[in-house]
Parts: C-alpha cells; sequence; structure tokens
C-alpha cells in the first residue's frame, strides 16, 4: 500500500513539473481587454445565464473569436454590437434596449408580480369572511359535545 501511495505521489509531481505557462489568448493585451469587456455585455446563447467572457460553450469560443477578429479589424463596440444583434437579436444582450419589441423582456416580470399580488389577495377576501352562523341541530350537537367534555 505504501508503495501504491508513494508511486502515486510520484506521478503526480511529474504531471506538475511537465505544467507550462498557459498561453495568452491574444498577442496584443489591449485586444483582448476590448474583448472581455464587450463579452462581458453580451449573453451566452447556449447557458443563457453566463456572459459570453466566462462561458466555455463551443458557441461562446467561436463567438469570441468572431469578436477579437472585428477587434483587429478596426471595428468600433457599437458596430461589434450591432452585428451581433442583428445575428442573434436583442437577447443576446443582458441589457436589451427598451423599445415595442423588447416590453415584454422588460415588463413582462413586473406584469407576472402584479397578476400574483392580485390572485392573492382575492384569495385573502375571500378567505377573510366571517364564518357561516351554526344552524340549530348544529348548536345542540356543539353544545352536547362541551356537556360531555366537562
Amino acid at each position: 500500500m505504501r508503495h501504491l501511495i508513494a508511486l502515486l505521489l510520484l506521478a503526480l509531481l511529474a504531471v506538475g513539473a511537465a505544467a507550462r505557462e498557459a498561453r495568452p489568448l491574444a498577442d496584443d493585451e489591449a485586444v483582448e481587454q476590448r474583448l472581455i469587456g464587450i463579452a462581458d455585455e453580451l449573453r451566452c446563447l447556449v447557458c443563457q445565464n453566463e456572459s459570453l467572457a466566462g462561458s466555455r460553450a463551443e458557441l461562446a469560443q467561436d463567438l469570441r473569436r468572431e469578436i477579437r477578429t472585428m477587434i483587429k479589424a478596426g471595428k468600433t463596440d457599437a458596430e461589434i454590437l450591432d452585428f451581433l444583434v442583428s445575428r442573434y437579436g436583442d437577447f443576446v444582450r443582458y441589457r436589451p434596449p427598451l423599445k415595442p419589441s423588447t416590453w415584454l423582456l422588460w415588463l413582462g416580470p413586473f406584469a407576472l408580480l402584479g397578476i400574483a399580488l392580485a390572485a392573492f389577495f382575492m384569495h385573502l377576501r375571500r378567505r377573510a369572511g366571517p364564518p357561516a352562523p351554526l344552524s340549530a341541530a348544529e348548536r345542540a350537537r356543539a353544545d352536547a359535545l362541551l356537556a360531555g367534555d366537562r
């Protein structure tokens, strides 16, 4: 058992010794900084709850490569965002602009909250009414049950 543990530790050391420093994704650090700035504003179309900068999906890697190419071609940030929005729609942006086609994105959560609150208050109003009075037979039965407890 000791020999097996020693062998595993030796293998781990060998792997650590062979590790190299990660090479940068871009030759130009300014391009990489712009890429990260733009990609932070965009949603990964595969993950949908992750930014394009943080996603490891293949589509996200392809889009980052495309953005890097457009930056090197001299496109502005606005031109790159416009290209991606024209290709994938406003959903690709984390903060889509407020326009008629995105009203549902912006106002939908508030509408759902309003509907839920209205349903909750209607439920409370129905439930809060006074209890129905007992009939004579129910009253006599209750009195008999209470008299039996004493």
